[in-house]
C-alpha cells in the first residue's frame, strides 16, 4: 500500500518540481485558499443552530444556570446582556427539563400566582393581600409580555380598600410599562388592547384609570375613556384629509406635473351625537271620534224645617242658593277622543359628518402649463365637494417654489449612482484583470507541464531502449559464457593429461579472477536448472 501510494504521488510531485518559483508560489497559496475556504464551509455547515433556552434571567439565575451547563457539558452562548442564554437548538427542551429537575433557574418562577403558594393560615391579611397584588401584576405582566413586539412589560396596581358606602370608595388605578424590540413601536390597537386586557382582569377598574408607558417614558395612551376616542376620532380625520389630499393632488399632478403643485385639506368633522324629535299635527275638516263616554247625575228631595241646603263655600260655611229650595240636584258630563292627525318624527344623527372644509392650493409659476386660480378652484372645490353655505372656504396661490433642496438631492442621488456605477465598472475590471492573470498563469504552467510531460516521455523512451539494449547485450555475454562453461567441462571431463588439466584449472582460475560475477551468475543458473 505503501509503494502504491508512493507511485500515486510522484506525478505530482514530478510536475510540482517542474514549476518556476512563481507557479510554486501560485499553486501554494491557491491550494492554501481552497483548504481554507473547504475548512470554513465545514465548520459552517457543522456548527449547531442554538435557540433561547431562558430569558430575562437575573445575575444569580444565569450564573446557577450556566454552571449547571458547564457541570452537563452542554454548549451555550451568551447574550442579551447575560440575560439570555442559549443552547443548540435539539437540545433546548432535555436541557430544560433537567435544569427544572434541579430547581433552576430559581427566581424565574416565581412570581404571578406562584406567591400565593405558600400562603398558610398564620398569614397576615395584609401579606395577603400584598401577595395577591404582587401575583396579578406578575400575571399580567407575562400576559401583556406575549404581545407581538413587546419585550418586556412591568405593571403596577393601585388597588384601595374596599368601603362599606359606594361614594366613599376610591376608583382602581394601573400603570403598565413596555419595552418593545429594537425598531418595534405599538401601534394604537395594541396600546387600546393592552389597556383592555388590565382593565378586564381587575375588578372595579376604568380603562381611562390605565397608563401605558414605553422604555423612553412617552406616555402611550390618550386617557380619553374606554374607547379610546380621542385618538380614534384624530386617527378618522386624518384619514378623511388624507383621501381628500391624495384626490385632489392626483389631479394636480395629471395637469401642472409632479412637483409643480401642492394642496393641503383641513376638514372639521363633527363627532356629536344628536338625537332629534318632532311631533306635528295636521289639520281635518272633519275629525272622526274616536271614543265618547257620558256621565249624568240626578237627585230630587225636600229640604227638612231648619235645615239649611246648598254647597259648602271656601270658608267650609253652607252656601245655601237662591233656588232649588226643596233640594234637587242635576249634574251630566260628557267625554269625547277625537282622532288627531299627528304625526312623530325621531332622528339620529351619526358621529363623523363633516362640519366644515377648508382648502389651500399652491402652483408652481415655473410651471409649464397657464394657470388660472378660479378654473383651480373650481376644479378642487367640485372634487372635495366644497359647500360655501356650510362655511368651507378655499384660496389659490401662484408662487415660485424653492427647489434647491430637491436639486441638491437629485444631484447628490446622480452621484450616488455615479459613484456606484464606478466602483462596479472598477470591480469587473479587476475582477477581469486578476482572472485573466490567472488564465495566463494556468496556461503558462500547462505549457510547461506539456514541454515537461514531452521531455519526459522522451527521457524515458531513450532510457527503456538503453534498458532493453543492455539487456540484450547481457543475454548474449551470458549466453557465451555458458556456452564456453560447457566446453570447459567436456574437456575437463575428457581423459587427458596431467599436464593439460592443470592447464585446464589455472584457465578456469583466471577466468573467475577476471570475471567473477558473470561465473557467480553462470553456476548460479546450473544449480537453478538442476534442481
Amino acid at each position: 500500500m505503501r509503494t502504491g501510494v508512493t507511485r500515486a504521488l510522484e506525478g505530482p510531485l514530478s510536475s510540482f518540481k517542474a514549476f518556476s518559483a512563481g507557479q510554486k508560489v501560485v499553486a501554494v497559496v491557491g491550494t492554501l485558499a481552497l483548504l481554507l475556504a473547504a475548512f470554513m464551509v465545514f465548520r459552517w455547515a457543522s456548527a449547531p443552530s442554538y435557540a433561547p433556552l431562558y430569558t430575562n434571567l437575573s445575575s444569580e439565575d444565569a450564573a446557577a444556570v450556566v454552571e449547571q451547563l458547564d457541570a452537563d457539558g452542554v454548549p451555550y452562548e451568551i447574550g442579551g446582556g447575560g440575560g439570555t442564554i442559549s443552547v443548540p437548538r435539539k437540545d433546548v427542551y432535555s436541557t430544560r427539563i433537567a435544569l427544572s429537575g434541579e430547581g433552576l433557574p430559581s427566581e424565574s418562577s416565581e412570581g404571578g400566582y406562584a406567591l400565593l403558594d405558600g400562603q398558610d393560615i398564620s398569614t397576615s391579611q395584609f401579606k395577603e393581600q400584598t401577595d395577591f397584588k404582587r401575583a396579578m401584576e406578575g400575571e399580567l405582566a407575562a400576559t401583556v409580555e406575549a404581545i407581538d413586539g413587546v419585550d418586556t412589560a412591568v405593571v403596577h396596581l393601585a388597588l384601595p380598600p374596599k368601603q362599606v358606602f359606594a361614594e366613599e370608595q376610591e376608583p382602581a388605578t394601573a400603570s403598565i410599562l413596555v419595552d418593545t424590540h429594537a425598531g418595534t413601536e405599538l401601534g394604537a390597537d395594541q396600546v387600546q388592547g393592552v389597556v383592555h386586557l388590565v382593565a378586564s382582569s381587575i375588578d372595579g377598574l376604568d380603562p381611562s384609570k390605565v397608563t401605558v408607558t414605553d422604555s423612553a417614558g412617552r406616555v402611550l395612551t390618550d386617557g380619553e375613556g374606554a374607547n379610546g376616542s380621542a385618538s380614534g376620532q384624530y386617527r378618522q380625520v386624518q384619514e378623511y384629509q388624507d383621501q381628500l389630499n391624495g384626490k385632489v393632488q392626483s389631479m394636480l399632478d395629471r395637469v401642472f406635473g409632479p412637483g409643480n403643485s401642492t394642496v393641503q385639506v383641513t376638514a372639521v368633522l363633527d363627532f356629536d351625537r344628536k338625537v332629534t324629535e318632532s311631533t306635528t299635527y295636521g289639520r281635518q275638516q272633519r275629525v272622526p271620534t274616536l271614543a265618547e263616554s257620558k256621565q249624568k247625575e240626578t237627585y230630587s228631595g225636600g229640604a227638612g224645617a231648619g235645615q239649611a241646603s246648598g254647597v259648602v263655600g271656601p270658608d267650609a260655611q253652607l252656601e245655601t242658593n237662591g233656588g232649588g229650595a226643596d233640594g234637587s240636584y242635576n249634574n251630566s258630563a260628557t267625554v269625547r277622543e277625537n282622532g288627531v292627525d299627528k304625526v312623530v318624527e325621531q332622528a339620529e344623527a351619526a358621529p363623523g359628518s363633516v362640519e366644515n372644509l377648508h382648502a389651500a392650493v399652491v402652483v408652481d409659476t415655473n410651471a409649464e402649463v397657464a394657470v388660472d386660480p378660479a378654473e383651480i378652484e373650481d376644479l378642487v372645490a367640485a372634487a372635495i365637494g366644497l359647500d360655501t353655505e356650510r362655511g368651507d372656504s378655499i384660496q389659490t396661490s401662484v408662487v415660485p417654489f424653492d427647489n434647491s433642496v430637491e436639486e441638491a438631492n437629485l444631484a447628490a442621488l446622480a452621484a450616488a449612482k455615479e459613484a456606484d456605477a464606478a466602483a462596479a465598472r472598477n470591480t469587473w475590471i479587476r475582477n477581469g484583470v486578476l482572472g485573466g492573470v490567472v488564465l495566463l498563469l494556468l496556461g503558462l504552467v500547462w505549457r510547461r507541464s506539456r514541454k515537461n510531460s514531452s521531455a519526459r516521455e522522451e527521457a524515458t523512451s531513450y532510457v527503456v531502449e538503453q534498458l532493453r539494449q543492455e539487456q540484450a547485450d547481457r543475454a548474449a555475454l551470458a549466453a557465451q559464457q555458458r556456452l564456453d562453461a560447457e566446453a570447459a567441462l567436456q574437456l575437463s571431463s575428457a581423459p587427458v593429461p596431467s599436464s593439460a588439466e592443470t592447464e585446464m584449472r589455472e584457465e578456469l582460475a583466471a577466468l573467475v579472477e577476471r570475471q567473477p560475477d558473470e561465473v557467480a551468475a553462470l553456476l548460479r543458473g546450473w544449480l537453478v536448472e538442476r534442481s
